[in-house]
């Protein structure tokens, strides 16, 4: 983790625990304006980012490869991944790899110029842009925040219709 000194772990935010470094996850990537389905990460260790150096790594119990449905591509995360964020763009990111045709491909920058498209650069200046819509997932928030307006809603029928036994 050349990225991740002690310094720089000194002053970051840390989170440990694979729940509450998910959430973080996601947070980050919407700061910095990323969709929120970039780290698919699973059994996520440690989570931390310096604000000021805009530094972030993530650990993960084992390697994870992961295929993004929408553009039929396969992504590696290795054990540890980091990089230097910053709004629009992730540069010297590490463990992570695409697979294009037979090989695995090193991706070492990310960055949105336009809201719809997301490029991904490797070390050789090669490059890929995809849709961003490809990474994003839908929130799991949204159907918990309805089934509260569901019980209201039901709360109100019933309370109406004692209402109208009342009245007759």
């Amino acid at each position: 983790m050349g990225l991740v000194t002690e310094e720089v772990r000194a002053k970051a935010e840390k989170y440990t625990g694979d729940e509450i470094c998910r959430e973080k996850t996601k947070v980050f990537l919407k700061e910095i304006s990323m969709p929120n389905g970039l780290l698919p990460l699973k059994d996520i260790e440690e989570v931390g980012y310096d604000r000021e150096s805009g530094v972030v790594w993530l650990k993960q119990k084992q390697s994870i490869t992961h295929k993004f449905e929408k553009i039929d591509k396969l992504v590696s995360y290795g054990t540890e991944v980091t990089a230097v964020v910053q709004t629009g763009k992730i540069k010297k990111l590490t463990g992570v790899k695409a697979k294009e045709l037979l090989i695995w491909v090193s991706i070492s920058e990310i960055y949105t110029e336009e809201k719809e498209k997301i490029t991904f650069k490797s070390p050789t200046t090669l490059s890929r842009t995809f849709p961003v819509s490809a990474f994003i997932v839908p929130e799991e928030v949204e159907p918990a925040k309805e089934e509260p307006v569901k019980e209201k809603s039901s709360e109100a029928t019933e309370a109406k219709g004692v209402v109208a036994v009342k009245e007759v």
